[in-house]
């Protein structure tokens, strides 16, 4: 069996290599793919947006199944243009993936059915959101309502900062914007919860708590994730069945009203209140670096659960873990996620074993003349799964410690609320 992965970050190499470990597999192609990718897999240099090229590629290399990786492919709806050809593909069409393009699109379906989530407003322009934004209580927080790669929130304490948010949003620091969002603040704790859907029946695909902000404490800039840890602290059968009853059903019944389905992972971004769970987000895709965090812990054959769900036999399947705690350190370049250098050797990386229970993804990479540089963001993941939250940050501090890349730096406390 031959499949492509589209993409090129922490996530693709993650699914790159869970997928390679399935005997059915006799070839994995990755678009773009990244160096890590490379040493499993034959990388192809295809843009992901020009969906032509990606079809014709498929087709002369008769790939059996498309596994899509990033948001962005899916909002602009890649799977209902391969699925015109008979492709078999993994992932949510282009409209059940407004659940992730357009934030408005999913604050209204929360508003017609009932699915709890912060109180908010949409603004059409710069003029009524500061209208509103005088008489509101502080802290909020503003969105951009496009896609923003997970960049595009802003927790204001006060009017000046919001007033700067909204200028930034209209002013197309996120792409082109139409609509801007004001939420009231939700102060609880936040949860990731994944479930993976055929069109017809759901499972759960674990939890797991990442870590946002740049800086140690969940302080400093939004970054697309510093590090995960799962499973998530909060998790218990109540909650979970509150979850599921409250937010995931409403909201794929929601979906099937208009028309449609929903196939692929789906990641809810949770904030969790004395037990009861209110909707910030959805993902219409496995998260990253949760994915990273995540599938090491999966005992089933991978591609036995995506064809399952590309054939609609998901309930047939029964989905098993291993019953260990995972955790993952995201090793960025310097400066992000503001301005940082690319093409950055990174030595040491040939000689790197790791056991078992020791991963390394790689994100932002590329290989030239057999050496491997840095031309990401977020460079590389290391995770580690133990029986002991503590015991399993120990080992990927190691990791990274024997790498001893200069170019790079991490946060040192990923965890810091199920271990300190």
């Amino acid at each position: 069996m031959k499949i492509a992965i589209i993409g090129s970050g922490g996530r693709e190499h993650a699914l790159a290599a869970t997928i390679s470990k399935s005997p059915t597999i006799n070839e994995i192609f990755c678009i773009p793919g990244n160096a890590g990718t490379l040493e499993i897999a034959t990388n192809v240099d295809i843009d992901i947006n020009k969906f032509d090229k990606v079809h014709q590629f498929i087709n002369e290399n008769s790939v059996d199944l498309v596994v899509v990786g990033p948001e962005q492919p899916l909002v602009n709806g890649i799977v209902d243009y391969l699925e015109k050809f008979k492709i078999k593909v993994f992932g949510p069409n282009k409209i059940a993936s407004q659940l992730e393009g357009s934030k408005i699109f999913t604050k209204k379906l929360c508003q017609e059915y009932n699915i709890p989530t912060a109180n908010f407003g949409i603004f059409e322009n710069i003029i009524d959101a500061k209208k509103f934004l005088e008489n509101t209580k502080y802290p909020n927080v503003i969105k951009a309502d496009n896609l923003a790669a997970g960049k595009g929130v802003y927790i204001c304490n006060n009017e000046r900062e919001s007033f700067m948010a909204v200028e930034e949003i209209f002013d197309g620091k996120f792409g082109e914007a139409k609509n801007v969002l004001i939420e009231e603040f939700l102060k609880g704790e936040e949860m990731s919860y994944f479930i993976i859907s055929d069109g017809i029946s759901i499972k759960s695909f674990e939890t797991a708590q990442d870590h946002k902000r740049v800086l140690e404490g969940d302080n400093g800039k939004n970054t697309g994730g510093m590090g995960a840890y799962s499973p998530s602290r909060l998790i218990s059968n109540d909650l979970e069945n509150k979850i599921l009853n409250k937010i995931i059903n409403p909201t794929l019944k929601g979906l099937s009203n208009l028309g449609t389905e929903y196939k692929g992972f789906l990641y809810a971004g949770l904030m969790i209140i004395e037990n009861e769970p209110y909707l910030i987000e959805y993902n219409v895709r496995m998260g990253d670096p949760e994915c990273q965090t995540i599938l090491p812990k999966l005992k089933t054959d991978l591609v036995e659960v995506l064809e399952a769900c590309c054939d609609k036999k998901l309930a047939s399947v029964n989905i098993e873990w291993i019953n260990k705690k995972s955790l993952c350190v995201v090793l960025c370049s310097k400066g992000y996620p503001d301005i940082y250098q690319k093409n950055i050797l990174i030595d040491n990386l040939e000689n790197f074993n790791l056991d078992k229970n020791n991963f390394m993804f790689h994100a932002g990479t590329k290989k030239e003349k057999d050496k491997i540089y840095a031309n990401g963001g977020r460079v590389l993941n290391f995770i580690s799964l133990s029986d002991d939250f503590l015991k399993a940050r120990n080992e990927v501090h190691q990791s990274i410690k024997k790498l001893n890349w200069n170019g790079g730096f991490y946060r040192k406390d990923i965890g810091y609320k199920v271990i300190d």
